[in-house]
């Protein structure tokens, strides 16, 4: 039960900073809003070709205003000294790892994918593909924030280094972009079964978490 509360307010009190100093959730739905209200302007009218491409164009948007914030996941922890403090608590550091992780999704990832069918009017989207490209969102979010943490807790002890964060944690995911694509766009006659990517989007992210926090705490342990 110990370990169930200080879990609960490790997420408690980084929502709370979230909310005290504006947050990155805010930051990313605008850039998320910004990124798919541009695409049509470039793309042009063709509102067929943007209800095709529209779920591609939701999940790229959310890939990128993931990154908002990020590098300040553990950077702010590390330059005040809390990190410090976690990493001597009798509580598991991988435990840390996973409640900070858990409240950067509730303040961003969540709102991503909730606001995805509203903003799926921007880019032509159905009403069933803005259902299934928000279901997509909310199981493949959490894939990207666990990723990102790993490059997160390496890159905690460089000032500005969201660019080496970016690159760090970009590559790895791909994955998880290209089925939650697939999966958005079965739903919308596509040649594969929508449950089939939706399978897989799930199973990125259960593998996301386990190795994510596994290796997110042990590159916060490696500087000792």
């Amino acid at each position: 039960m110990g370990v169930i509360r200080a879990f609960l307010a490790l997420i408690a009190r980084d929502l709370r900073l979230a909310g005290r100093v504006g947050g990155s959730g805010a930051l990313s739905l605008v850039f998320f809003l910004m990124i798919v209200a541009l695409v049509p302007f470039a793309l042009g009218p063709d509102l067929n070709l943007l209800s095709r491409i529209g779920p591609s164009i939701l999940w790229l948007a959310a890939v990128l205003a993931t990154l908002i914030g990020l590098d300040r996941l553990f950077q702010a922890d590390e330059e005040d000294g809390s990190l410090d403090l976690m990493t001597a608590a009798p509580v598991p550091l991988e435990l840390v790892v996973l409640g900070k992780v858990t409240a950067h999704w509730l303040t961003t990832g969540l709102p991503l994918a909730l606001a995805a069918p509203l903003f799926g009017l921007l880019v032509a989207l159905d009403g069933t593909a803005m259902g299934a490209t928000s279901l997509t969102l909310l199981a493949g979010t959490p894939a990207l924030s666990f990723i990102g943490a790993v490059g997160a807790a390496l890159t905690a002890s460089i000032r500005r280094g969201g660019l080496i964060l970016a690159v760090l944690v970009l590559p790895l995911m791909i994955p998880t972009l290209i089925f939650g694509v697939s999966a958005a766009q079965a739903a919308s006659g596509g040649t594969v079964p929508f449950l089939v990517p939706l399978a897989v989007l799930g199973a990125l992210t259960l593998i996301a978490a386990v190795v994510g926090t596994l290796a997110a705490a042990a590159a916060l342990r490696w500087p000792e």
